[in-house]
């Protein structure tokens, strides 16, 4: 059987990945201090056959249930055998086992295994199947925390000031605008709350997962600075109130005055603060000429929007909540609507029940006009601000600790915490920058910069809603149902407005801070796959440019190179370097600027059950060194029977329309005359034939093994020998070559073939204006077929002519000898072939004389390319790789680049 002689197997063999024949190229080799092969060499290159032989299950008829034991829980019934499950055909774990279903009966529960077994394992660890905590409903785990802080300390001692200042109508509009905004982030926070379950972080949760991990720690970030400076207003909120209070307090005198300038409710009043008096005030808000600050309305904006800010206190307790996506909408919602109507409310009694004066001077209006006494409202103030403190000194470090735990910044590692251990070290730091706010002082300067901070997180609520409801992916359905990408939008601008209406400078500082906090994740930070919405707008994207370009020709202005590099066709590879390096470097020289995508692609001989964990496992070697050789492409692994026929898959199949390969890349065969690789020049040939029919440009290296790598500059010449019309791809790819920074310093020769003396001149002229008409730079140099004549043939080329000549006629005898025998036609690489003993001659001739062309003008070259001369028809493919071979001979660093149908390049700007 195939398992059996898997696993009899050598452990020495070829591993999958490479071919199964003994070919080798002596010149690549692994280092040791590669960083990439120290990488690799962690990956687990054995058999996937032994792992696959665990998982699968072999039916038997004598096999007993312990064979079944790892995919299947033991179940035996009262006589101890197998009780048979109806839904084993399958072949999947019974949905019982898979949903915990077995739980409400109180039986075990095993984890199912699957091939990525601790996957499942770590996922199943995560969910307990019992939980002794108390979980809360919608009142008390979501209404009345954000109720509590959203109802702040600025609306105890400031609102009543603000009504003053703009009056009943100016402190309306604040009121709505700043509720608007809450609102419009309510809905998002609904919306996305209610689409799936959420963990640690709160908005910065949300936030990450919908626009990524940079977004997500940026913003983050802010906001624990924002929740972190909030504890440091509560602070000075209840210090101011504790000062007003000790003289006046009913708890410390006998009997309480009037109130001076306490009118009660009094349509006079109404009517003399409806309108706005802006004024000068000092540092404490009283009215005076000489005052260092002038008041308006954007920054009343500022001082109030704390106090509208609190509606993530439900969605930060989502662990603790019975039904995370009922509570939340609803509370955040009925928090947010209630409050916002009690600030309605208030301007309107506050305008109507004291002179303005009053509303200037008295900062504690609502302790003055309480009832029975103030010294309530004074000792309620300080509690709930003080309280309001410690919830800020205590929900900022968890969020510190939330980002912290993701491992995107290594540098946020000190505050990591283990799950239900508390974050010390992140409550320290957190009461570090409380206390170094509290010792500025001054509530109205910490109070706009607590507002730019939640405004930027209130943004990127409502961008992240935006953003997921806009592109609709199939995961995005919330069970909140009332939202819409306009109404984000709308609060999203909203929240920008707001910020430049209360400073353009502290929001210039705000998005200059999360831009450096961006910036140094995307440098520093560690790759996140969270599913965000950025990836689906990529996806779209993509899709959408896709239809766009269509099915037709790409115009030359817009073509690209797409190479389609394989990465060990002939030879064997040491196992942690999945690719020639060289060929990796090769592909970056067929890129300006490193603009376009490679696609790497290996080929794995055998059946696909059996090599399908061997495919995974490669390419995830190719993709991994792809990205350390820092190329912009994908990597494929495709298993067939043989390399032919996994190539020609690959030609018809890979990419989607425009953005298929449009150039195969392959390194010439130099080791094909070995005994044991006699499959190579059909191979070969079907390569180059296979990309012909499916109109493919090729380009074949040969010399791979002395390609420069981008350290090692190169001087002299690229020559070009353009023998036939390519659609301007050898010039093309000439041009790529000089944009690197080791060929910069080269100069490029174009090299034409006459066929008369008196054609030359007239040649040459063309293709200057050509060039010139193209942009390019070269040197043209004509060159006459009748000065091929055999004084100026190279002595060793002459060698490897008449070498080639003999052993094409002993191939032809051997061919002769075995179709007389046999009593068929000549047959080659199984089919039939037509031998013209006087075309083979030709062939040679000319590749002969080709190459002595090409090593007395270009010997010194840097590199050069020639037109790729295609497979004759009909002729055996051995005799097409002695061609070829003459071809190349001697020359170290060749080129060899066949067009197709299209043209690359274009006159026209």
């Amino acid at each position: 059987m195939r398992n059996e002689e898997i696993e009899s197997s050598d452990d020495n063999d070829l591993p999958s990945s490479a071919p199964r024949v003994g070919r080798k190229y002596g010149p690549v080799v692994a280092h040791d201090n590669d960083p990439v092969v120290l990488e690799m060499s962690s990956f687990d290159h054995g058999s996937s056959s032994n792992s696959l032989n665990k998982v699968k299950t072999t039916f038997q008829p004598n096999a007993g249930a312990g064979a079944r034991e790892e995919s299947i829980p033991n179940d035996r019934g009262v006589n101890g055998e197998h009780k048979e499950s109806k839904l084993e055909l399958f072949g999947f774990d019974s949905l019982v086992n898979i949903l915990g279903l077995k739980s409400m009966t109180g039986e075990p529960i095993p984890v199912p295994t699957s091939p990525r077994g601790h996957e499942d394992s770590s996922i199943a660890a995560q969910h307990p199947t019992t939980s002794s905590v108390v979980k809360s409903g919608t009142l008390m785990g979501v209404f009345i925390p954000c109720l509590q802080n959203i109802l702040g300390i600025i609306y105890y001692i400031r609102f009543s000031w603000i009504v003053g200042m703009a009056g009943i109508g100016g402190s309306l509009a604040v009121v709505a605008l700043c509720g608007l905004c809450t609102f419009l982030t309510a809905v998002s926070l609904s919306a996305i709350a209610t689409n799936g379950a959420m963990k640690g972080g709160g908005p910065y949760y949300l936030i990450g997962r919908a626009l990524g991990p940079e977004v997500g720690v940026s913003i983050g970030l802010c906001f624990f600075l924002g929740n972190a400076v909030a504890g440091s207003m509560y602070v000075l909120g209840a210090v101011e109130t504790f000062l007003n209070a000790v003289p006046k307090a009913g708890l410390f005198r006998g009997k309480d005055r009037p109130a001076v300038g306490v009118t009660g409710l009094s349509l006079r009043s109404f009517k003399d603060n409806w309108s706005s008096d802006y004024q000068t005030t000092n540092n404490a808000g009283i009215p005076d000429p000489n005052g260092e600050i002038y008041w308006h309305f954007n920054a009343l904006v500022g001082i109030f929007f704390p106090a509208v800010t609190g509606i993530m206190a439900g969605s930060n307790r989502s662990a603790s909540l019975k039904d995370t996506q009922r509570s939340i909408p609803i509370g955040t919602l009925a928090a947010t609507l209630t409050t916002t109507a009690l600030y309605f409310i208030s301007a309107f009694l506050l305008g109507s029940v004291a002179t303005r004066e009053k509303l200037f001077t008295d900062r504690l209006l609502t302790a003055t006009i309480a009832w029975p006494s103030s010294a309530i409202i004074y000792i309620g103030i300080i509690l709930s601000t003080l309280g309001a403190a410690l919830q800020s000194l205590t929900g900022a470090p968890r969020l510190l600790a939330a980002i912290a735990n993701d491992d995107i910044l290594p540098v946020l590692n000190y505050f990591k915490v283990a799950d239900g251990s508390e974050p010390h070290i992140a409550t320290f730091f957190t009461a570090f920058l409380c206390i170094a706010c509290v010792l500025i002082g001054n509530l109205d300067l910490i109070s706009p910069t607590i507002t730019m901070f939640y405004l930027l997180c209130y943004a990127g609520v409502n961008l992240s809603c935006f953003l997921l409801d806009l592109l609709d992916a199939p995961s995005w359905r919330p069970r909140w149902k009332f939202h819409h990408w306009s109404l984000s939008l709308l609060g999203a601008s909203l929240c920008i407005v707001i910020m430049f209406l209360i400073s353009w400078s502290f929001t210039v500082v705000s998005l200059a801070l999360a831009s450096l906090i961006y910036y140094y994740v995307s440098i520093k930070g560690k790759a996140g796959d969270w599913g965000d919405g950025f990836k689906s707008a990529y996806f779209q994207l993509a899709l959408r440019s896709l239809r766009s370009l269509g099915a037709s020709n790409v115009h030359p202005k817009n073509w690209y190179p797409i190479p389609l590099i394989f990465c060990r066709p002939w030879g064997k590879l040491p196992e942690n370097v999945p690719c020639h390096p060289k060929l990796a470097d090769f592909a970056n020289c067929m890129k300006k600027k490193g603009r376009g995508m490679s696609i790497f692609v290996d080929i794995l001989d055998g059946d696909y059950h059996d090599c399908a964990e061997d495919a995974k496992i490669a390419c995830k070697n190719l993709a991994t060194y792809i990205e350390y050789k820092r190329c912009e492409g994908v990597a494929e692994i495709v298993v067939a029977p043989t390399m032919s026929d996994g190539f020609r898959g690959i030609v018809q199949t890979m990419g989607l329309g425009n953005l298929k390969p449009n150039i195969v890349v392959l390194r010439y065969p130099e080791i094909w005359r070995r005994e044991n690789l006699t499959e190579i020049p059909a191979t070969f040939v079907g390569i180059i034939n296979d990309c012909i029919v499916a109109n493919k440009a090729v380009v074949i290296v040969k010399g791979l093994d002395e390609w420069p790598n981008e350290y090692q500059r190169q001087y002299g010449t690229i020559d070009l020998y353009w023998i036939v019309r390519d659609g301007g791809l050898m010039l093309l790819l000439s041009q790529l070559l000089l944009t690197k920074e080791m060929f910069e310093s080269c100069k490029i020769q174009v090299f034409c073939i006459a066929e008369e003396d008196s054609d030359a001149e007239e040649l040459k002229a063309d293709v200057r204006k050509f060039l010139y008409d193209l942009r390019m730079q070269a040197e043209v140099i004509v060159i006459s077929m009748k000065s091929w004549d055999d004084k100026d043939t190279q002595d060793d080329s002459v060698e490897a002519f008449t070498a080639a000549q003999g052993r094409i006629k002993n191939y032809l005898s051997e061919m002769k000898e075995r179709g007389e025998r046999e009593g068929k036609p000549l047959m080659a690489d199984g089919k039939n072939v037509v031998v013209n003993e006087q075309q083979v001659d030709k062939f040679l001739y000319t590749t002969l004389k080709l190459n002595s062309t090409i090593m007395k003008y270009s010997r010194m070259a840097a590199v050069v390319l020639v037109s790729l001369p295609p497979p004759p028809v009909n002729h055996p493919s051995y005799f097409y790789m002695e061609y070829m071979d003459l071809l190349v001979e001697n020359i170290p660093r060749l080129l060899m680049v066949r067009g197709y149908r299209k043209d690359v390049v274009t006159l026209f700007t």
